[in-house]
């Protein structure tokens, strides 16, 4: 749900970006479970260029912001909101001799990272509001 005019983009692009690292990390488990399944090919989501292109108006054929003092233009939270990123396949460079592709190191690696940015994202998301908070209140 959009909060315009509060944050800018700022709580948009956290939250999409939430939502989209927590369906990442589904998709690690997925690959992890699926660590001894013959013929499986991991699968990530690869969402990291379409937000980018969405915050600076790229996205969907919205108009670019500018200048940074201009207004910004109606619907750019929209874009932000309708990334949905790609699935791709990610095979590992050599698959086991039952066929899987699935790198259990490479995975548990992706994994930390994406959990360290959704707890990052998490966190900056909190401070915008506790500064919302703060603000509301006076103190």
């Amino acid at each position: 749900m959009p909060i315009d005019g509060i944050f800018n983009k700022t709580v948009d692009v956290l939250g999409k970006s939430i939502d989209l690292r927590a369906k990442q990390q589904n998709l690690i488990s997925s690959n992890i479970a699926n660590a001894e399944t013959p013929n499986y090919v991991p699968k990530a989501l690869s969402f990291e260029d379409e937000l980018q292109g969405a915050i600076k108006g790229n996205h969907t054929g919205a108009q670019a912001q500018t200048n940074p003092r201009h207004f910004p233009l109606k619907g750019s939270s929209s874009n932000i909101q309708s990334v949905s990123g790609r699935v791709l396949e990610t095979p590992a460079k050599t698959p086991g001799k039952d066929g899987n592709a699935v790198e259990l190191e490479g995975e548990m690696g992706r994994m930390m990272e994406n959990q360290i940015m959704y707890n990052a994202s998490v966190q900056l998301l909190a401070k915008k509001f506790e500064g919302l908070r703060i603000a509301i209140k006076g103190q």
